[in-house]
Order: structure tokens, then sequence, then C-alpha cells
């Protein structure tokens, strides 16, 4: 009787940037990389990434009309709940690799900078929200703001709820995601997201391949 082979150690991986960076197209890519290693991936998003959250995410970004900003910050902590519980603790429970679209940080730079609620705040309701689930690597995608909004508008036309914000908004973002990625630097990996994409893709290959112990 042969010993069963271990459980590959599960792994947090979060995409954070401004919109147009990238993300999803990056996010893709190491999905597509992971498999390849003989690594399980679950690709999700925030919020959206449950049937509750896909609701949620129709509120907070594209019904129209006025949403308090504590109301908007305490709606994404909701999702985020929910989504830990039912679909990225399970996961990484399993061994798999999250590969997720966002996720505490973009709560401190949209909703606790950006909207003025309090980085600190926000951040406290959020790590209870998700029970204190850290991620393993942040991949921060920078890109100016106005390359930003020009992509999403050839992209969509159409701009959603945050994304229509003024630009002074959106830097406050990008300042806020930078701050964030120079106090915790074992955390995040920081990329110009105006980069060659393949070259991007190398680079979080190359990390994420030191964090799995496996070759890029």
């Amino acid at each position: 009787m042969t010993d069963a082979a271990p459980v590959p150690l599960g792994r947090f991986i979060t995409f954070e940037g401004g919109d147009g960076a990238g993300k999803t197209t990056q996010a893709a890519r190491l999905e597509e990389w992971l498999q390849t290693v003989g690594r399980t991936v679950v690709r999700t998003r925030e919020p959206g990434g449950t049937e509750l959250g896909g609701r949620i995410r129709e509120m907070v970004l594209h019904e129209r009309g006025h949403i308090a900003p504590r109301a908007e910050a305490l709606l994404y902590a909701a999702d985020r709940a929910h989504h830990v519980e039912t679909l990225v603790r399970p996961a990484l429970d399993r061994g798999d690799v999250v590969v997720q679209d966002r996720y505490i940080d973009s709560s401190v730079a949209y909703q606790g900078a950006a909207r003025g609620l309090g980085a600190d705040h926000i951040r406290s309701v959020s790590d209870w929200a998700a029970d204190g689930l850290v991620p393993d690597l942040t991949v921060l995608l920078d890109l100016d703001v106005a390359v930003g909004r020009a992509r999403v508008a050839a992209a969509r036309g159409v701009f959603d709820r945050l994304e229509a914000e003024a630009s002074t908004f959106h830097e406050t973002v990008r300042q806020s995601f930078l701050g964030m990625a120079g106090a915790e630097p074992d955390r995040f990996l920081v990329v110009d997201a105006t980069a060659v994409p393949d070259d991007i893709a190398d680079r979080i290959r190359t990390r994420v391949g030191v964090l799995l112990g496996v070759a890029a």
C-alpha cells in the first residue's frame, strides 16, 4: 500500500490596478501557464465571483442612481465575505491556486482613499469580512490614468459607475495602490502596464514560479 500523494499547497494570487491596466488579460495568461505546470486553477473576481456576487456587482457598478459611499463599501464587503467563505477558502483548502481580479486592496483604494472613507476603516471592515485572508502575492499593474481611460473607451465605449468618476478620483486610486505596494514590498509585484504584454506575463510567471517552487 502506497502513501497518497500530498495535497499541493493552495495559493492565493490577486491582480490589482486601475481600469484598463490589463488585469483580465494577464490573469488569463497566468491561468494558462499554471495549468501547464500541473496546477488546478480557480479564476474569479470581486465583485461577481459567485451568484450572489453577480447581483451585487450589478448594483454597485451598473445600476443607475446614487449609492451612498458607506453603503457601497458595505456591499463590496458583503460580496467579499460570501465569496471568500464559499469559493476562495474551499479552493485553497483543496490545494488549488486562486487567481483573482481585485480584492481588499481595491476597496482600500476606491472606497477608503478615493471616496474618503478612510483606508484604515475600510481595511478593517474588509479584513473582518474575509476572516483575515491575505493574498500570497498581489500583482499591481500600474498605468497612467489617462491611458487606462482611453483603453476602456476604445474597448467598450461606455464606463461603469466607478470608471465614470473624474480623473482626480482615479489618480487617488492609483496613488493609493502604489502606497500600499511600497508599504508591503514582499506581497506586491508592481509591473508597468504599458510594457509589452509578453514581458509583463514573463515577469508575473517568474514571481509566481518562485512562490510555487517551479521553473518559469
